[in-house]
């Protein structure tokens, strides 16, 4: 045995003396057979962290706890031999543990808990028979009073493992630690475990005359627990419960309730608050799943922004390239040419503003707000589509606007638009010559700006309507179904509304907050 591994090593006796003195409680004839045993959850805990490494140290807490607690009841020889046989039989449940389930996935869900309590149910029973069996052999034990003691150990060395182990096993991880000691000190925790002791304290003051129907009371703790903060708040629930339970009956000689009344309490607390406390920590990693796959989804939208809005300045860098190429080769070297590097330079920095602030609106939602007239944000964006309408002989019509201004980040609210323009452009391309038109309109709607963007293509279906703003939904075949959603999250975060309407050709709208254009 290494150095290293004797300071926990001793602890472990320690600890584990500690509880098996607590939990003396109405042994039966004065072994350990006694109605709860969290020393063997420690022993379980130890063995899962240690390895084989753990079979000396628990072994020697087992045979002075029969010194030291119980006086050797079996005498010298009968403790090491009942020793050696319980160190066989918690050895082969922890080596099972922990090739079964391993590391901190045993309360990680509904399935490994489950497997991890069939294990321990039929590990404690199935180490209970041989031991009282050994007991009953070395005559320690009546063989009429086998089953009864076989019940008594096993059950009891169950509930002190079902109970115990959760708490014993998250204080052991460091991670479950660090996180079990910050959410201890937390108010709402402290909270809880005062009401436990205060339901403990109502109960147990009326034990005498009320027997066992008060005991509902205890779960109000627990589900508390549980309900806020998953296995953890409910492992230490049902730890201290368990703890306080024993010690009052201990020291209030409670002989008018059954022990099997107060094991079956413990076990269905512990079961009770460990199921809640899964489903509550699987529905949070759930969220957090849900919530990684929406930052994936913002990241797809904003791939696909990047690419639509930076294939204008591109096209027009390669443009004023081929421009000055021409330009060279002429030898042209007056305005004409610095005209086109020009506007190469104000394309690249246009290119370069649209990255950054899209980045930044993914990032945090940052925009750069500035006042906006709904006449300024039509022309300009008219202006820009302007080649691409007469290309495909597109009419478009563009309504006056009304004299309302907009708080906006212009270059979000041109993507917008843009979007809106594009989709209009492919749904009318496919139309015969003469009936390729769209139009765009500025409303003062109740004091809001409203735009509108109608083509004369074939409209939407009610059933295409409603799937039209999820994401990857797309009514065109080289769509990647992100247009509309980018389109609809950037005006909602300008505290506006984006729509589609039903109706034979298409119509897109979007509202907006006004301001009077004279502010």
């Amino acid at each position: 045995m290494r150095f290293p591994f004797l300071l926990p090593a001793a602890g472990f006796v320690l600890t584990y003396l500690l509880f098996d003195w607590i939990t003396y409680v109405e042994p039966l004839l004065g072994l350990n057979i006694t109605p709860w045993n969290p020393d063997t959850a420690l022993g379980l805990v130890f063995w899962l962290v240690y390895g084989r490494r753990a079979a000396l140290p628990w072994f020697l807490a087992l045979v002075a706890g029969d010194v030291l607690v119980r006086g050797l009841p079996g005498g010298p020889a009968g403790t090491l031999l009942t020793a050696a046989w319980l160190l066989c039989g918690y050895g082969l449940l922890g080596e099972a543990l922990r090739r079964a389930l391993g590391g901190g996935a045993i309360f990680s869900s509904r399935s490994s808990f489950y497997r991890w309590l069939l294990m321990v149910a039929a590990g404690t029973m199935l180490n209970a028979v041989g031991h009282i069996s050994l007991l009953a052999w070395l005559g320690l034990v009546p063989w009429d009073d086998w089953l009864r003691a076989v019940w008594r150990f096993g059950f009891g060395d169950m509930v002190g493992v079902v109970v115990s182990m959760p708490l014993l096993w998250k204080l052991a991880n460091p991670q479950d630690r660090a996180r079990l000691g910050e959410a201890t000190w937390k108010p709402e925790t402290l909270g809880y475990l005062a009401l436990a002791i205060f339901v403990l304290w109502a109960v147990f003051g009326y034990i005498m005359t009320a027997e066992f129907k008060h005991f509902y009371f205890l779960f109000l703790p627990l589900i508390w627990a549980a309900s806020r903060q998953g296995v953890h708040g409910a492992a230490l629930v049902v730890f201290v419960l368990q703890l306080a339970i024993v010690a009052l009956v201990r020291a209030n000689h409670a002989n008018n309730i059954t022990v099997s009344e107060l094991q079956v309490l413990d076990a269905v607390l512990a079961l009770v608050g460990f199921f809640i406390g899964i489903v509550v920590d699987e529905r949070r990693q759930v969220a957090e799943e849900l919530k990684q796959t929406l930052r994936l989804a913002a990241a797809g939208e904003m791939a696909a922004a990047l690419a639509h809005e930076l294939n204008q300045p591109m096209t027009a860098l390669a443009v004023y390239g081929k421009a000055c190429e021409h330009l060279l080769a002429r030898g042209e070297a007056g305005d004409l040419l610095k005209n086109a590097i020009g506007q190469m330079i104000n394309e690249s920095a246009r290119a370069a503003e649209v990255v950054r602030r899209l980045r930044d609106f993914f990032r945090t939602g940052a925009m750069q707000l500035e006042t906006v007239s709904a006449a300024a944000l039509q022309a300009g964006i008219v202006q820009q589509f302007g080649p691409q309408f007469a290309e495909h002989g597109v009419e478009v019509r563009v309504a006056e606007a009304p004299a309302l201004a907009v708080q906006v980040d212009r270059l979000q609210m041109e993507l917008v638009l843009r979007n809106l323009l594009a989709n209009a452009l492919d749904a009318v391309r496919m139309r015969p010559a003469g009936q390729r038109s769209i139009r765009l309109m500025a409303e003062n709607v109740g004091g809001k700006l409203r735009f509108t963007v109608e083509d004369s293509g074939d409209g939407l279906t009610q059933q295409a309507a409603g799937r039209l703003f999820e994401p990857f939904v797309s009514t065109k075949a080289s769509g990647m179904g992100l247009g509309l959603v980018l389109s609809r999250s950037i005006v909602e975060a300008h505290g506006g509304t984006l729509w589609a309407e039903v109706a034979g050709h298409g119509v897109f709208r979007f509202i907006l907050p006004a301001l009077d254009s004279g502010e």
